[in-house]
């Protein structure tokens, strides 16, 4: 067809084989997908994607690299492998036949059943857990974007998913607050927007995830009542509900699954039997400043959000463990979207404030956040994803897969953490010196210094004096012994 038959039949000239002028249609789609792609609404899903998957990056290579560092993630696992198989949540590293629902209240766990029965593995928890912190991404970002601008707004949710409390959790293996840190976040987005129905149905299941939460959930509630006098039933409502369901299961639920019919970490609070340690003025400055610093250029104090903090800082600080005070492992998790929320609720009136250098501050702050959440990263967790020989498993974790391998599905085992985490998803394991009288079909330990598989046989004949054991075999740093007998 030439081109006057072509114009005839179509009305309009035909396009230039080479390109030129005809390709100007073509680039105009382009960038009009690549600005929707990128528009502010789907903004917050690509960043939750990217923060996916460097959090599962890091602990799923660490997880191969038999590098846990807790025995958490073996005791979530007995829990959600017996709901997976519809049993009660008996996590024998606790004690043999320990209920995890008398050591802490958290039936949450058990939406990660199905999940399991498909993938029975360790790895499934990492990567829930995973998905759980980068969802919390989604709205801290879309809140942000609204409120600040894409730029602003973007920088806000990236500096949030570096954030110092959520990469030390993802390092911390598992833990049921995975569950709270979305909640947290969405609740604190409906807050935000006056969506007052919306914020109470997120807030209310924390009471589900762990019994601390439930004081969490009513300091919410508390900040509706703030923020909103026309909203009164429904705050007073979610306060009533947070602070009774707290009071049922700490006071009867707990118990009544608890062997001893009470809650063990009581005596984290009162005295326990020796004199009773505060937290150091130092370590609690040093800890408030962390959580308000380097996230929020200490703005978010300008924000009533900040109230829903309290409940958790409260118990940690009363408290008289150490672990509680610090910036480590994952405590400070649940902290990250209330602070980067506030920061997001007190930007916008100090942009417009009287003072010029104020305005000034608030102008430049989120970049701040964010460079300051990038400058901390290079020694934090996520860092390790710059290191080639993260990416290489080492020998000696083969070897020691190799070795506990041999161990048959169903056996009893006695274990320390690093065996753990390739044996609960197939054997009834339980803490090492934690058997309760029960001698183990295997043991299974990390050799620790200079210590010889004999040494840890003459220890397996101490704590199981009529048991006769054997060794199998030391490889990766772990030793294997096998009943041969009893006396």
């Amino acid at each position: 067809m030439d081109t006057a038959t072509a114009t005839a039949a179509t009305g309009r000239p035909p396009a230039p084989a080479g390109g030129g002028a005809g390709s100007a249609p073509a680039a105009g789609r382009l960038r009009t997908r690549t600005a929707a792609l990128f528009a502010p609404r789907t903004v917050p899903y690509w960043t939750a994607a990217a923060l996916f998957v460097v959090f599962f990056a890091v602990s799923g290579l660490r997880f191969r690299a038999m590098a846990t560092s807790s025995w958490d993630l073996g005791i979530f696992e007995q829990a959600v492998r017996a709901y997976a198989h519809l049993r009660a949540p008996v996590a024998d590293l606790k004690g043999p036949g320990t209920n995890l629902l008398g050591d802490h209240f958290s039936p949450v766990l058990a939406l990660l059943a199905p999940l399991y029965r498909i993938f029975p593995s360790a790895l499934t928890l990492l990567c829930a857990q995973s998905f759980l912190f980068a969802l919390s991404a989604v709205p801290v970002t879309r809140t942000a974007i609204r409120f600040l601008g894409r730029g602003r707004g973007l920088a806000v949710g990236v500096a949030y998913g570096l954030s110092w409390g959520l990469q030390k959790a993802v390092d911390f293996d598992f833990h049921e607050i995975a569950f709270a840190v979305p909640l947290i976040a969405f609740a604190l987005e409906a807050v935000l927007r006056g969506r007052w129905t919306a914020a109470v149905c997120w807030a209310a299941p924390l009471v589900l995830v762990k019994e601390d939460l439930g004081v969490t959930a009513a300091a919410i509630g508390a900040l509706i009542l703030v923020r909103a006098r026309q909203a009164v039933p429904l705050a007073v409502g979610l306060v009533v509900f947070g602070l009774a369901a707290t009071a049922v299961t700490l006071g009867v639920i707990i118990p009544g699954f608890n062997g001893s019919g009470s809650y063990d970490y009581w005596n984290k609070i009162g005295g326990g039997d020796g004199p009773t340690q505060r937290i150091p003025f130092d370590t609690a400055v040093r800890t408030l400043l962390w959580m308000l610093l380097p996230t929020s250029g200490l703005l978010a104090l300008r924000s009533p959000l900040l109230l829903v903090t309290l409940p958790t800082l409260g118990w940690r600080f009363i408290s008289h463990e150490p672990h509680y005070w610090g910036v480590d492992w994952h405590y400070n998790a649940v902290l990250m979207p209330v602070v980067f929320l506030a920061l997001v609720d007190a930007l916008p009136r100090t942009l417009v404030s009287a003072r010029p250098w104020v305005r000034s501050y608030a102008h430049h702050l989120p970049t701040a956040v964010l460079a300051a959440a990038l400058a901390l990263t290079t020694t934090l967790p996520l860092a390790r994803l710059t290191e080639a020989a993260t990416y290489r498993k080492p020998p000696a974790a083969t070897a020691a897969e190799r070795l506990l391998n041999r161990i048959p599905d169903g056996a009893t085992v006695e274990a320390d953490i690093r065996p753990i985490s390739r044996l609960t998803g197939r054997a009834r394991v339980f803490w090492i010196g934690d058997t309760q009288g029960i001698a183990p079909d295997y043991i299974a330990v990390e050799q620790h210094d200079d210590r010889k598989a004999e040494q840890t046989l003459d220890d397996a004949r101490k704590r199981h004096p009529r048991a006769v054991y054997g060794i199998v075999g030391t490889a990766g740093d772990v030793t294997v012994l096998q009943r041969m007998g009893r006396l």
